[in-house]
């Protein structure tokens, strides 16, 4: 009896080890802002029924409740191969103030990102089980080609999270289960753009006494066109949430879950960093004291290094699912989850010297959001089964405040996945989905932080429309012990 407990604890030991290492090993990337992809097992259904399935100890994301169905120690291991495309067609764009070259199309702002999860669950006695789960809540990754027409307003933007969130389940009744998490969450944020340098010597000038028409305005004009300065924003923060759950057995065969998490505010900390061009070599020599003395207090008073804070509380989510087994060979899920994303109304950075008027202000205008979904599993045989599901899941963003960073739209799910059962202790999944985005216009002058109003000579006009669309696969494999 003493011998088989130092097995077990041993056992649920190595287990923890192994899950901390093999997150350690890996690169966070997502992509999308919210990420559904936080099991493998789930993709096939497009994620229906997930606070109500609790069919492995991923179940600690979606509703940790669902951990009193599972009767042994178990962990889960996953990994998502996301792929989204973003491709850009011009309009009626205009070029920024000073630039002659309106730039091209940005070529596809998607890529290949890859985003792992990791679930233990341990049963402590027969109505407590303990779980961890270490997963990515939050990304996004958008990238254009160097000198498109956006660059000004967006090049890259890159958000990673991850999220560690220790959870317990307390089975209250052989019909009723509770569970309750923590999250504590970091995240990560990266974005880059251009700074129209030519028009910002042009300001300058004109903040000067220089006024716009006058021969010499319009030999600087003349004499420093198409130069970019390179911006980078880095920050990061930690912080805290929480999430509950309950799960009802109605009866043998259905079962309804609901969920909560959280709304978690960040306060991000970091760095601007400004690489500012050199000014041209043809510039003539009675003008050039003139430009060499505007260009030194652009450097020095607006697109210098420093500081930065940004404050952003990333949503909440609630849902409510069922999980029903019409009989031996088919099981039928469905649910809603709704985001708070209206907590999201301005991406703002800014400068921590003391300066009044933000680095960089975003309106993005953020609306609350729904998501339905319905799934199936056929039970081919006892170590076969088949998963399909189609979901509708709204975008937060609104057609009137579509940004370059985030050129999203409503979607539509379409999965399906395969489930083989190896002896009574491995379960590997397999899914895949494709995600219709509808199309979205944009007609983006970016945002002057000083005003709150478009600038179109400061970042340009942004006029066309996106065709977007995504390709999942994922895997998993689940082992009991």
């Amino acid at each position: 009896m003493h011998t088989g407990m130092l097995t077990k604890k041993s056992r649920v030991a190595h287990a923890v080890a192994a899950l901390v290492l093999a997150w350690g090993s890996g690169h966070v990337l997502a992509a999308g802002f919210a990420l559904q992809e936080n099991s493998g097992s789930g993709l096939g259904n497009a994620y229906a029924g997930g606070a109500a399935s609790a069919e492995d100890a991923s179940t600690i994301w979606s509703n940790p409740a669902g951990m009193s169905l599972i009767k042994t120690n178990q962990v889960a291991a996953a990994v998502n191969f996301i792929t989204p495309s973003m491709k850009f067609s011009n309009g009626n764009s205009i070029s920024a103030g000073n630039q002659q070259n309106i730039g091209g199309n940005g070529g596809d702002a998607g890529s290949v990102n890859v985003v792992p999860n990791l679930y233990l669950l341990v049963p402590i006695n027969k109505d407590w089980t303990f779980g961890l789960g270490i997963n990515v809540p939050f990304g996004l990754v958008t990238e254009y080609d160097s000198g498109w027409i956006g660059r000004y307003q967006a090049l890259k933007s890159d958000v990673q999270t991850i999220n560690i969130n220790p959870s317990i389940a307390w089975q209250v009744s052989p019909s009723l289960s509770l569970g309750a998490g923590v999250s504590f969450q970091q995240i990560k944020g990266t974005f880059t753009s251009n700074a129209n340098y030519s028009g910002g010597l042009l300001k300058a000038a004109a903040q000067n006494g220089i006024a716009p028409g006058t021969p010499t305005y319009n030999a600087i004009a003349g004499s420093t066109p198409n130069l970019d300065s390179f911006a980078s924003i880095t920050g990061d923060d930690w912080s805290w949430g929480w999430n509950v759950g309950a799960l009802w057995q109605i009866n043998s065969s259905n079962r309804v879950g609901v969920a909560w998490r959280s709304d978690i505010q960040y306060n991000l900390a970091g760095n601007v960093e400004f690489t500012n061009p050199a000014l041209p070599s043809g510039i003539p020599a009675p003008l050039l004291p003139t430009v060499q003395a505007l260009a030194a207090g652009v450097n020095a008073k607006a697109l210098y290094n420093g500081g930065i804070a940004s404050d952003i509380k990333v949503p909440g989510v609630a849902n409510i699912s069922w999980f029903g087994s019409l009989n031996d060979k088919w099981d039928m899920m469905a649910d809603a989850q709704w985001t708070h994303w209206s907590t999201i109304q301005y991406l703002t950075f800014n400068r921590t010297d003391g300066s009044t008027v933000p680095l960089a202000s975003t309106p993005l205008f953020f609306k609350d959001t729904w998501r339905f979904a319905v799934g199936a599993n056929y039970k081919y045989s006892d170590a076969w089964m088949f998963r399909m599901g189609v979901a509708y899941d709204q975008s937060p963003v609104q057609d009137a405040d579509r940004t370059p960073r985030l050129p999203d739209n409503d979607r539509t799910w379409l999965s399906g996945g395969v489930q083989y059962k190896y002896g009574k202790d491995w379960k590997f999944d397999v899914g895949a989905t494709y995600i219709w985005v509808s199309n979205g216009t944009i007609n983006n002058g970016g945002n002057d932080p000083a005003t709150n109003a478009p600038s179109i000579p400061a970042y340009g006009l942004i006029n066309g429309s996106y065709s977007n669309d995504v390709v999942i696969f994922s895997a998993q494999a689940t082992w009991s012990f």
